[in-house]
């Protein structure tokens, strides 16, 4: 099917199937809801015992705040749903993920006089802990975004952003992509062969890791087409290294950026336009037209909510599948 067959599905806002098979994911009544204004950028993380969504914010002067957004009162009366900021302080924090122990587990891009690091921040009190901050006593550049596997371990990326967008000293090791083991409290290189990796995520029997090469943007606002924007493969080896590499999808248009999968193996990518839907192979089958869309979570009581971060609000599409 080509774009200009392409159905448009409306709710509240359009969704876009180029497939049949995107009715798995939309149900018979795809509904895409505002939820409320606010600098929600990078990072958005459902926590299921809180009824609530944490996310970082639009970086403004330097300063990126962690703020938690509450749910329980959404969608019940004209009132918004509450907004708190948890740590004020942070190192310019982006993407982001729920540990083991139920901490935030934060990836900190750093500045000129501040260590890069992947960081662990507590929920209650929003101290800060460090995971790791070097690799083989070498700083990190800029890291983007993470995932914990069910192992405990902690596989992230790691672009040169913060020294292309001006605030990181020039980087001291390539554009990789790690693993942290929680028993050595050893890290990896599992993979360089990114331009600028990204999104990261497992498939649902984790024997596959995904992840985003945003390549095509250098310069703030720039997009290179000759340079990566695509979804790569990797067969995951022994829990502890990657092999395989094959592509999965070039993302058109713009650039690919936050990645997750549903519990049938979707992978959803986000883009200008919106979040894309593949399948596991990499045929699309749809898109969820929020244009501005930075990333997404899954979420909600039955996670069937895909909370979507749009640097000015946050949107909910109700979906007939659930994330992993």
């Amino acid at each position: 099917m080509t774009l200009a067959q392409a159905q448009v599905i409306r709710g509240e806002t359009g969704f876009t199937s180029y497939d049949a098979a995107f009715r798995g994911v939309l149900g018979a009544r795809p509904t895409l809801r505002h939820v409320v204004d606010v600098d929600a950028h990078e990072g958005p993380v459902y926590v299921a015992d809180e009824d609530a969504l944490y996310f970082t914010t639009v970086p403004r002067r330097g300063q990126v705040l962690i703020k938690r957004l509450g749910l329980g009162e959404w969608g019940l009366g004209p009132a918004a749903p509450e907004v708190s900021v948890l740590a004020a302080d942070t190192c310019v924090a982006n993407g982001m993920t729920l540990g083991h122990d139920g901490s935030l587990v934060v990836c900190e891009q750093g500045d000129q006089t501040r260590q890069a690091r992947i960081s662990r921040v507590d929920r209650s009190t929003g101290s800060v802990s460090v995971i790791v901050d070097r690799w083989r006593d070498l700083p990190l550049n800029s890291p983007n975004d993470v995932v914990v596997r069910s192992d405990g371990s902690v596989w992230f990326t790691d672009p040169s952003y913060g020294h292309l967008q001006g605030f990181r000293p020039a980087p001291a090791t390539g554009d990789y992509v790690y693993r942290w083991d929680p028993a050595t409290r050893a890290i990896d290189v599992v993979d360089d062969s990114f331009d600028k990796p990204n999104g990261i995520a497992f498939s649902p029997d984790e024997r596959i890791l995904y992840v985003t090469d945003s390549g095509a943007n250098q310069e703030p606002g720039s997009f290179h087409v000759e340079r990566p924007h695509h979804v790569v493969a990797f067969d995951v080896v022994g829990g502890r290294h990657l092999a395989g590499r094959r592509l999965i999808a070039v993302t058109s248009p713009g650039i690919p950026d936050g990645l997750k999968v549903d519990v049938q193996g979707r992978v959803y990518v986000s883009s200008d336009a919106g979040v894309l839907v593949l399948n596991p192979e990499g045929d699309l089958l749809g898109r969820i037209d929020t244009p501005g869309c930075v990333n997404f979570t899954f979420g909600g009581p039955d996670r069937n909510l895909l909370f979507i971060t749009t640097d000015a609000a946050v949107w909910a599409a109700v979906l007939d599948t659930q994330g992993t």
